[in-house]
């Protein structure tokens, strides 16, 4: 290979290995306003709770609790996250360390979130919202070797009396 050849081929893979390893192009989270908003499951055993902020430039808050005969059985604290390397989903189950799944995909009103090198069981969580209105959340992952996915179908909540 000749000298120039050679300099202009290194120069194009350095330029395709810096363009790969830069972060995913700003995401707004507008794009995820349609998360916002006080969500409820009931299947007549349990109540799940879902309750999400609006987006700010910077993130979304939100927390879930399941209720059992009136009683707090299970809590988590969740934020979606956007930080110059990505936009994050960000689960505090039971107020433990957080635990973080990269945004891979926001098309419509679904968004998908992955971290599939997770010290934790959850590998992928999805939502969207569906043309009824409601909201379906999904849940994949793996316990040892068995992989597992739950479904959550959630209503807006009514709204409460002050």
């Amino acid at each position: 290979m000749k000298p120039l050849a050679l300099t202009s081929a290194l120069y194009l893979l350095t330029a395709a290995t810096a363009s790969a390893a830069k972060p995913d192009a700003p995401v707004s989270l507008d794009g995820l306003s349609w998360l916002s908003g006080a969500w409820v499951q009931y299947d007549g055993r349990q109540r799940i709770e879902e309750t999400w902020s609006a987006p700010a430039n910077d993130m979304l808050i939100g927390m879930s609790r399941t209720l059992r005969d009136g009683k707090t059985s299970a809590f988590e604290f969740l934020r979606i996250v956007a930080r110059d390397d990505g936009v994050f989903y960000v689960a505090q189950p039971q107020g433990r360390p957080p635990v973080e799944f990269r945004l891979q995909s926001l098309e419509g009103k679904q968004a998908v979130f992955v971290n599939p090198g997770n010290a934790d069981h959850l590998q992928r969580i999805v939502y969207r919202r569906n043309a009824d209105g409601s909201l379906a959340a999904r849940v994949e992952g793996a316990d040892g070797d068995k992989s597992f996915a739950q479904d959550y179908l959630y209503h807006r909540a009514p709204a409460r009396k002050p």
